[in-house]
């Protein structure tokens, strides 16, 4: 008895085109499964949490430092959160987003070089716009920038520190929220 046997027990015949279609098959598997399990998923709808920034803001001034922030907000804007950074230097940041949460307003105010700010807070190549002036806020001349995306950013001096309003809201939106911000102590609660 003589046993011969052509190649291997077991194996098969491999080639490219069986690969390919082997991850094809694999990438529309898991296309699917991910599909059909997004079908049994609620869509989740996350609201930003609203903070209440005025109180800090009296605790900042009763620590002796003066932050620029808006006395009201306008309709429907949201703030979402605040960072007060005390010390020889202290520095103030406000985060908003507008009705609806549509868009993204930040207040930044630091004793940093105006192009320093524009550079850390706002992406990409600036331009530099009009300048608003408002009387009554707490600076008369806000220079503008403006850049590729349609980001917005103002920025003035105020009490030798540098105040800085940016974010993805129009122009027309922002002024509004310069022409609330103020300066003026809280009453103590």
């Amino acid at each position: 008895m003589s046993t011969s046997s052509v190649g291997s027990p077991g194996r098969y015949q491999r080639s490219v085109g069986g690969l390919a279609a082997a991850l094809v098959l694999t990438v529309v598997v898991v296309g699917g499964l991910i599909w059909f399990l997004g079908l049994f998923r609620p869509d989740v709808e996350i609201d930003p949490e609203r903070v209440d920034y005025l109180p800090i803001i009296g605790e900042a001034q009763d620590a002796g430092f003066s932050p620029v922030y808006p006395a009201s907000l306008p309709d429907g804007w949201t703030p979402t959160g605040y960072q007060v950074v005390p010390g020889e230097k202290p520095a103030f940041e406000m985060n908003l987003l507008t009705e609806d949460d549509e868009d993204f307003v930040g207040i930044r105010q630091d004793d940093e070089p105006e192009a320093d700010m524009l550079r850390e807070y706002v992406v990409g190549d600036l331009s530099p716009t009009d300048i608003y002036t408002v009387r009554g806020s707490v600076a008369e001349a806000w220079q503008g920038y403006e850049d590729e995306d349609g980001d917005t950013a103002y920025v003035s001096e105020v009490g030798g520190e540098t105040v800085l309003v940016y974010g993805s809201a129009s122009p027309e939106e922002m002024q509004d929220l310069i022409d609330r911000l103020s300066t003026e102590p809280l009453a103590a609660e």
